[in-house]
């Protein structure tokens, strides 16, 4: 990569599952180990998206002399980006990083925005810093060997962006998703629009103080069903586990699909009792409609109310109060402060 030319001291962190998947990563490999450039696999799971990975990566900068100057280049999905841009973020308080994001989810959002961070405690994301990698490459042909369940997690969250942002590529989106198009040079142009979008909203407002809230699109539910999926899986035995279909086995896109399904149905929730509130007639069935034929996840396997106490100790709770994000109509979305008790009285 001529990106990682000017760069002297350079330490790449990969997901050990990617890097001969495609004839551009093996070449990566090969041209990485050409320069003696060290390479730390790691556990890239939701299970390994812990402290302990990001002390690891930390451990193995220092036992192989990274300084100030160094370069570290994380190769893998968002739970890899996430962690090594974390741990560069604390390492000798803070050394350059860049990405090589290897699956769909981290091409359109993961890898675009500076967010990092680890789970603790059970709970998503919650410990974290926002800081800019040095560059973040996308190339679309290193999603061809990409499995089709995961590449509708990332096409959950590029839907998400053209919900927030359409300017007609929602539409697009929806077309290439549900007919499952393998078409490189389409996918390119939907990636390069959702990047735009995140990166122009990110660019406006990096610490989430106002419109960078919008990107949260269905995120506070898919937190609080991927905590509870987490929860309940742990709490199955092996035979449970064994026996029957993973019904907890959810992913982040997955989960994000049914949690914009569900911020639409508090849209119209809203809506009914708020008269300056007016939601697109029927945008609920429509979204679930589109999802479908997309073959991602609309029907959440938990109720409101097992979801609202996970909800209110969400990481962008404040004071009780959580910053919703409604949809109200494709390419229309407002933040609607409410707490996690009044959204499961309206969601009943």
């Amino acid at each position: 990569m001529a990106a990682l030319g000017q760069y002297k001291h350079i330490f790449a962190v990969a997901d050990g599952n990617v890097l001969d998947k495609s004839s551009f990563l093996r070449s990566m490999a090969n041209g990485l180990a050409a320069r003696g450039i060290p390479v730390l696999t790691i556990n890239a799971s939701e299970q390994g998206k812990v402290m302990d990975t990001v002390l690891e990566i930390c451990t193995w900068l220092l036992e192989n002399g990274a300084d100030r100057d160094a370069l570290v280049l994380a190769i893998g999905g968002g739970i890899t980006t996430d962690m090594t841009g974390f741990a560069a973020s604390i390492y000798k308080r803070g050394v350059s990083f860049a990405y090589v994001p290897t699956t769909l989810l981290a091409q359109v959002d993961a890898a675009i925005g500076g967010k990092t961070g680890v789970n603790f405690d059970k709970y998503k994301n919650i410990l974290g810093i926002i800081r800019q990698p040095e560059f973040t490459y996308l190339n679309p042909h290193v999603l061809q060997s990409l499995p089709r369940r995961d590449f509708l997690s990332g096409a959950a969250e590029m839907l998400k962006t053209f919900i927030i942002s359409d300017n007609g590529n929602y539409a697009k989106a929806c077309d290439y998703i549900s007919s499952d198009n393998n078409d490189i040079a389409s996918l390119e142009e939907l990636i390069e629009a959702a990047a735009r979008v995140k990166a122009e909203v990110v660019s406006c407002d990096q610490f989430e103080k106002g419109r960078r809230r919008l990107l949260n699109l269905g995120h506070t539910f898919a937190h609080a069903i991927e905590t509870l999926a987490r929860r309940r899986a742990e709490e199955m035995t092996p035979s449970q586990a064994g026996s029957q279909a993973p019904e907890y086995d959810i992913t982040h896109g997955e989960a994000v699909s049914m949690g914009i399904i569900m911020a639409a149905r508090l849209a119209e929730a809203v809506s009914a009792e708020n008269e300056d509130i007016i939601v697109e007639k029927g945008l609920a069935a429509t979204l679930e409609a589109d999802f479908r034929a997309c073959k991602m996840p609309v029907d959440c396997p938990f109720t409101i109310e097992e979801m609202a106490p996970i909800m209110k100790k969400d990481k962008k709770a404040e004071d009780g109060i959580i910053h919703f994000v409604l949809p109200l109509s494709i390419g229309n979305v407002i933040t609607l402060d409410l707490t996690a008790t009044h959204v499961a009285e309206l969601m009943k």
